[in-house]
């Protein structure tokens, strides 16, 4: 998750003369949705990838390569997104498009599965949720003072963070298409 740089794609979005309360609603709405899918994601994910008869080292390279995608848009810059502010309202927006799949795309829902088939125990399970849970009130508390944060940084201060969050999310995103890579080779070699 990149709240500074969702925040501010997310404000691109929204009205253009969004109150605090109205900010305050989307993100709560947005937050709710997207703790909500991770426990579906985190109690069904497996699942629904036996149903397709998918490996976890496919998901591991195809999420790695939605992350490196994300991440070279977010080093790029290239990550605007608009809608027609007049025919929807931003609590709608709330959900569609900012939580899913802005905020929660396939590239977290393939860290979540990845994450989860690591886990070992249930103390591992419950680190993740927690871990999971914290980083949603934080991009909570970011999205609700976006407005704020937006005049404090400034546009070249997002930008930056922007960028910087890219360069992490890409180094994960190596790592997963690799690890993934090396598993499928020994399976299927």
């Amino acid at each position: 998750m990149d709240p500074i740089g969702i925040s501010a794609l997310a404000l691109s979005i929204l009205s253009t003369n969004i109150t605090k309360n109205e900010i305050n609603k989307v993100a709560s709405r947005t937050t709710i949705t997207i703790v909500i899918a991770f426990f579906v994601v985190i109690i069904a994910g497996e699942f629904v990838l036996k149903v397709f008869g998918l490996d976890i080292n496919s998901l591991k390279v195809m999420g790695g390569l939605v992350l490196l995608l994300m991440a070279l848009s977010m080093i790029s810059g290239n990550t605007k997104f608009k809608a027609e502010e007049d025919a929807k309202q931003n609590e709608e927006l709330a959900i569609i498009p900012i939580a899913i799949p802005i905020v929660f795309g396939t590239g977290l829902f393939s860290t979540i599965i990845i994450f989860k088939h690591e886990a070992k125990t249930f103390l591992d399970l419950f680190s993740i949720s927690l871990a999971y849970c914290l980083n949603a009130v934080i991009f909570y508390l970011i999205f609700k003072n976006s407005i704020h944060i937006k005049k404090l940084l400034g546009v070249t201060g997002q930008n930056i963070i922007t960028k910087l969050m890219g360069l992490i999310v890409g180094a994960l995103s190596i790592q997963f298409i690799i690890s993934g890579i090396i598993s499928l080779t020994k399976v299927y070699l």
